[in-house]
């Protein structure tokens, strides 16, 4: 598999501009990504991506992830979560 953002965006629909405007809405300094198993092999192309576009520090949640009651305990300034399902 030949992870890029060309082909991340081919196949997912993640709206990533819609996040990098919320990162400087807030003014996040961190940001955690929360993401389901299926997305948590293109964790660094959207570290990549977030970090390149933003002045945010962002991380990935590698815990497990059963839907959005499932909040991970952290200090970050903003999660972010990406799912399966709309909303």
């Amino acid at each position: 598999m030949n992870y890029t953002l060309v082909n991340l965006e081919k196949d997912y629909e993640l709206e990533l501009k819609r996040v990098v405007a919320e990162i400087k809405k807030v003014g996040a300094k961190s940001v955690l990504l929360q993401l389901p198993d299926g997305l948590k092999p293109w964790g660094p192309v959207l570290v990549d991506y977030l970090e390149s576009e933003s002045s945010a520090r962002i991380l990935i949640w590698l815990g497990e992830c059963f839907g959005a009651c499932d909040l991970p305990d952290s200090d970050c300034d903003l999660l972010v979560q990406f799912g399966h399902a709309a909303w």
